[in-house]
């Protein structure tokens, strides 16, 4: 395989092989088991007698549940299944919504109040299965007395544009809605509740993933309100939002609490089992793979230069491949088109700008890069000049947030559609 002159195919066919480690049916599959009459979920076996209860959020919403229903549809009763549009699939039994995604819209509202008389209404008895994944957030929003819907829509904005990392978001989330933060499980009947995550968060932790609505919320709103004074903009955030994390009204669900005496959670699969997936299949083609880290994290433009300067430094006795794994941000300076995986990308192109042998993909596993059709982009040492010889100016790009528009012009944007899972970023460096 003449790897140093198809760079693009193999970082594409490298990342198909990690998307493919992180499927959420197969994910499902190696977790959940079915002979005969016998159902485990996560090596427990859920009592011949029981019927399930379902509920399903996030990208990887209904790809999940349809695995679901493919071990167990005659054990199920009753469930709803809540995605983004263009992530769903076909179901036989359980209920499909779609809702609004980053931004909550009132689909996300009535959404989230379905899940609600989902979880109250199903009976003691019944296992209650939460099906979580990456977006779930937005897509099951439903305000806290005294908010609004535009109040968490003007929030959301707020910090999507201030690049807060997720663990921040999720702690302003966790204060404002009715499911997040543990309200889920206080509210559900049920007197068993098995919660299988798909891991979209650095460190997979529970209380983090979907804004824990199953798990115990360590964070108060005073942290809430950190996370507006550290970005500066609590003089910007709807006064309603202020005086409610003020008031402290409403606290989530803390460590310790009864209710989640009933709650287990098992993680079904991360980032890391991304990386390890392309890392072997990096070796079946005979290349060396290193992942260089799996918490990659801050600005994006930071991350590209830093992940294009290792690739410049090393040599390598045949090509060596670099992973990275993690989440970056992005601060909004300017008004153009892109997302993180396109900001790093570009922010690596100019890095690399007239080096040869060195190649970068930046993409969203869940094939979606801000608001963009965009899973991320392709950047090499060339990626500036092929922009300057259309009049294309890449650091100015940069300097707008406007890596969209240059890699559609350029040839490097990466458009896989909807993966229907999720499990952070990935960037891959092939060093010839």
């Amino acid at each position: 395989m003449k790897t140093a002159q198809e760079p693009r195919a193999t970082l594409e066919g490298l990342l198909a092989a990690a998307l493919h480690r992180v499927d959420p049916a197969a994910a499902l599959g190696r977790r959940v088991h079915r002979s005969g009459d016998r159902l485990a979920l996560a090596g427990r076996e859920v009592p011949p007698a029981a019927r399930l209860a379902v509920l399903a959020a996030g990208k990887a919403a209904a790809a999940m549940a349809a695995a679901l229903e493919g071990l167990a549809a005659d054990r199920i009763e009753r469930g709803l299944v809540v995605t983004k549009d263009g992530h769903g699939a076909r179901l036989s039994k359980l209920v499909l919504r779609h809702a609004g995604h980053p931004l909550p819209d009132e689909r996300s509202e009535s959404a989230a109040r379905e899940a609600i008389a989902l979880v109250e209404g199903a009976a003691p008895d019944e296992l209650l299965v939460v099906l979580l994944s990456g977006g779930a957030s937005a897509l099951l929003t439903c305000p806290l007395p005294g908010l609004s819907r535009e109040d968490l829509v003007a929030t959301t904005e707020l910090l999507l544009a201030s690049g807060v990392e997720i663990e921040e978001m999720n702690t302003v989330r966790k204060h404002l809605t009715e499911i997040s933060g543990g309200r889920l499980a206080r509210r559900a009947a049920s007197r068993r509740i098995e919660v299988l995550a798909i891991s979209d968060v650095p460190g997979d932790a529970i209380e983090t993933i979907a804004s824990g609505p199953c798990a115990a919320d360590p964070s108060a709103h005073a942290d809430a309100l950190g996370v507006f004074d550290r970005r500066g903009f609590r003089g910007r955030t709807p006064p309603r939002v202020v005086a409610h994390l003020e008031s402290r009204r409403g606290e989530s669900v803390k460590p310790g609490d009864p209710c989640l005496a009933r709650v287990r959670s098992t993680i079904l699969a991360s980032n890391r089992d991304a990386l390890a997936g392309a890392r072997e299949a990096a070796l079946e083609r005979g290349l060396r793979a290193v992942i260089a880290t799996d918490l990659l994290r801050g600005e994006a433009r930071e991350a590209g230069r830093r992940l294009a300067a290792l690739g410049r430094s090393l040599r390598s006795e045949g090509p060596l491949l670099l992973l990275a794994g993690g989440e970056t941000t992005v601060t909004l300076r300017g008004g153009g088109k892109g997302g993180r995986n396109q900001e790093l990308a570009l922010a690596a192109a100019c890095e690399l700008e007239g080096a040869s042998g060195i190649a970068l993909l930046a993409a969203g596993t869940d094939g979606t890069d801000g608001p963009t059709d965009a899973a991320g982009a392709y950047a090499d040492g060339g990626t500036v000049g092929r922009a300057r010889a259309l009049g294309l100016d890449a650091r100015a790009a940069l300097e707008r947030n406007d890596s969209y528009r240059l890699f559609s012009a350029e040839g490097g944007l990466l458009v896989t559609g909807p993966t229907r899972t999720n499990v952070m970023d990935l960037v891959l460096v092939m060093v010839e």
